[in-house]
């Protein structure tokens, strides 16, 4: 039976927190390069202002693109993972999964699914699994979940959870 193995908040922090966030500081910033000859504005008051909001905007732009874009939506079954990015659909065999691997440290708790061969959204993927509330900096379930999954596509036995690995 196919279910979702990813959060309900993933089209949330993949497209509308990035949207939003950057757009209020790229318009906030414009504002500010903008007013900044009116006498009076904050820009008058503190040249430094219009650079540090550029600048913390492009950190931002840069820290989505490289922790909340990338995120896909990921169901389950049996025999294969369908993974979106909310315009194209793939169907990847769980015996085409190389390893599972997850960061225990970041607050969306990122699992990255490593392929054996490439695919239309390369030889790995991240999702955020679903929130665990009070469940600091130990390994989510869907991690154990995923390898014992995989191993038994192949005719393995699932892997011993005391040996996991993280990253």
């Amino acid at each position: 039976m196919r279910r979702t193995i990813s959060s309900a908040q993933t089209f949330l922090i993949k497209v509308i927190l990035p949207v939003v966030w950057v757009g209020v500081f790229a318009a906030a910033t414009v504002f500010l390069f903008a007013a900044g000859a009116t006498a009076g504005s904050a820009a008058a008051r503190d040249p430094g202002l219009p650079w540090t909001f550029l600048l913390v905007t492009l950190l931002g732009t840069a820290l989505f693109a490289w922790t909340c874009i990338p995120l896909k939506r990921v169901e389950l079954d049996d025999s294969a993972l369908y993974i979106s990015n909310y315009r194209t659909d793939i169907m990847v065999l769980l015996r085409d999964v190389e390893r599972v691997t997850e960061n225990r440290w970041i607050n969306i708790h990122p699992v990255a699914i490593h392929f054996l061969h490439d695919t239309e959204f390369g030889t790995r993927i991240v999702f955020m699994p679903r929130r665990r509330w009070f469940a600091f900096f130990s390994s989510h379930p869907i991690v154990a979940e995923l390898r014992a999954a995989i191993a038994r596509s192949r005719g393995e036995s699932p892997p011993n959870h005391s040996a996991t690995r993280s990253s």
